[in-house]
């Protein structure tokens, strides 16, 4: 039998569509349609140092009663988490002298590491009051967006602000996002503020390598062509909601490691809700959970997951969450 150009082209095609049908199948079998939002019984309840009790959290479909919620997810941050706590104390607890109606909160979510973080948390509980500083501790590892999410959850803010435990933000950039979460609400209340990095772009890209740069712009261009269009630094761990934001997203939100930034805003997207994005002061800090190279490569995957989920339906959206 002879080999013709036209039927190695016909054999390639067959095996393209082959692979195409087993990969969507594959999709639907791994996929689950709505996020998993369950959490472990001791993950409802936060601890007094000072009495030494369990009290249970509040839900986030409870009427808010602070002005600001700060959730600070923490992985093995025993270390770094003091500079980041004491910054951000320093900063609210000299807001509300100036404003004495202003409330806020932080929320301290261990996310199943298990080094000293929560005991290193609870020091700041029992020196400021649990109804200033709250720890949930999890069971088991959920990942960066997972943790945010169950902290989201308990929490009481008018407004919530998510940060990472690192210290790499400043918290006196919050008035910025706050003056443009204002600007941008819409008529239901909703809205989401991006900090971003990307004005220091320049700056970091000449301590990179050239294959760290290619990268860099590769996922860039992922983000932009297959999920979310016209913010220029989605993965800033400094972003700010409204309440009701922040409950429509985090209750359909389905990725819960590095890409859950990505899967937000794609999510405040498809809902139409305002984003914002302001420049704020970043400085690199030694210690990062991620891996340069290969969790761009993760997150990258997951791109093209997430796409191809909500395309086929095996992902989908909740327009009405209901209380966990």
């Amino acid at each position: 039998m002879e080999i013709t150009l036209a039927s190695i082209f016909w054999a390639l095609a067959v095996l393209a569509l082959v692979f195409l049908v087993v990969l969507v199948i594959g999709i639907y079998i791994t996929s689950k349609p709505y996020p998993n939002l369950g959490r472990y019984e001791s993950e409802k309840f936060y601890e007094d140092p000072s009495k030494n009790e369990k009290l249970r959290f509040p839900s986030i479909h409870d009427p808010p009663s602070m002005d600001l919620s700060v959730i600070v997810p923490a992985y093995f941050e025993e270390e770094r988490l003091p500079t980041m706590m004491d910054e951000a104390l320093d900063f609210l607890e000299a807001r509300q002298k100036k404003n004495r109606s202003f409330s806020y909160e932080i929320v301290v979510v261990n996310d199943g590491s298990t080094d000293k973080t929560t005991e290193t948390a609870l020091k700041y509980s029992k020196t400021y009051g649990t109804e200033k500083v709250r720890v949930l501790t999890l069971e088991k590892n959920r990942g960066k967006g997972g943790a945010i999410r169950l902290g989201m959850f308990v929490a009481r803010g008018k407004q919530l602000l998510f940060a990472d435990a690192d210290g790499a933000s400043k918290f006196s950039d919050l008035s910025k996002l706050e003056a443009e979460l204002s600007k941008q609400k819409n008529s239901d209340n909703m809205a989401v503020v991006c900090g971003s990095r990307a004005h220091l772009e320049k700056d970091s890209i000449a301590q990179r390598s050239f294959f760290r740069t290619v990268l860099m712009y590769g996922f860039h261009f992922l983000v932009y062509f297959l999920c979310v269009k016209g913010v220029k630094d989605t993965q800033c761990g400094f972003k700010l909601l409204t309440r009701e934001a922040a409950i429509l997203l985090f209750s359909n939100l389905h990725v819960e490691r590095w890409a859950f930034d990505v899967d937000l805003l794609y999510l405040a997207q498809t809902f139409n809700i305002p984003i914002g994005e302001v420049a704020i002061s970043w400085q690199e800090i030694e210690g990062s959970k991620m891996i340069p190279v290969w969790s761009w490569l993760q997150m990258g995957r997951d791109l093209l997951l997430i796409r191809l989920r909500y395309i086929l339906g095996a992902w989908r959206i909740n327009k009405s969450p209901k209380a966990q």
